[in-house]
């Protein structure tokens, strides 16, 4: 009776490399111009480097040479959202004075909050089907907020935070003058148009206009009650 091989007998080795090459001595070639390019990227990159620090340096060497002589750097700060302007009234203005210098800010506030809300009217109204001039004249008026800053706000902020003789002066002549002159023309066209009211409230009572309204309106509501 015949048996088949035993299936737990040792195989013949196999030797992988039989053919004669080796894996562990294989290479990969690279092409030379990729090499090529590489380095020169990597030149770029580090010349890129140290350009920027180079400048960084200088920004640092001016800043310095100005605080140097007196001159302080103001960076944009305010609102925290959207820095616009330069604004640190706890860090930069005397302990003394940063109560009129917070109320004078209030101001500025309280102006550019009127001048938004004359745009926001005029703007109803014109979309009501009021004069567009009206509107025009608003966004005009709304230029004051720049304006103020630029001509006195900054000026006080600057005298207050150096004593400087030349920005108190200054604050001086766009905000005592030019602000006291347009508030006395405000006022001469208040007490036009209280005159003006009283000139008509007086004609309509004396044309007997009042009484007539009053019947009028006592007339509505009998009808209404009936």
């Amino acid at each position: 009776m015949a048996y088949n091989d035993n299936p737990f007998a040792e195989e013949a080795n196999v030797n992988p490399f039989a053919n004669g090459s080796s894996a562990r001595g294989s290479t990969v070639d690279i092409p030379l111009d990729s090499a090529k390019d590489l380095k020169k990227k990597e030149k770029e990159l580090q010349a890129k480097e140290a350009d920027l620090k180079r400048r960084e340096q200088d920004v640092r060497r001016r800043e310095e040479a100005l605080a140097g002589a007196g001159v302080v750097i103001e960076h944009r700060n305010w609102p925290p959202f959207l820095p616009i302007i330069h604004h640190d009234i706890a860090n930069e203005i005397p302990i003394h004075l940063q109560k009129m210098q917070y109320v004078a800010f209030t101001t500025l506030l309280g102006l550019a909050g009127c001048m938004v809300w004359n745009v926001m009217a005029t703007t109803c109204v014109w979309i009501k089907g009021g004069d567009v001039g009206a509107w025009f004249f608003s966004l005009v008026y709304f230029l004051g907020i720049p304006s103020a800053y630029f001509l006195w706000y900054r000026p006080l902020y600057r005298a207050m935070r150096t004593d400087s003789l030349l920005n108190f002066g200054w604050f001086f002549f766009c905000y005592a003058i030019l602000f006291f002159i347009g508030a006395g023309l405000f006022a001469l066209e208040s007490v036009i148009s209280i005159w003006v009211i009283q000139q008509v409230f007086s004609y309509f009572r004396g044309s007997g206009k009042a009484a007539e309204m009053k019947k009028e309106a006592a007339r509505s509501t009998i009808n209404a009650a009936m």
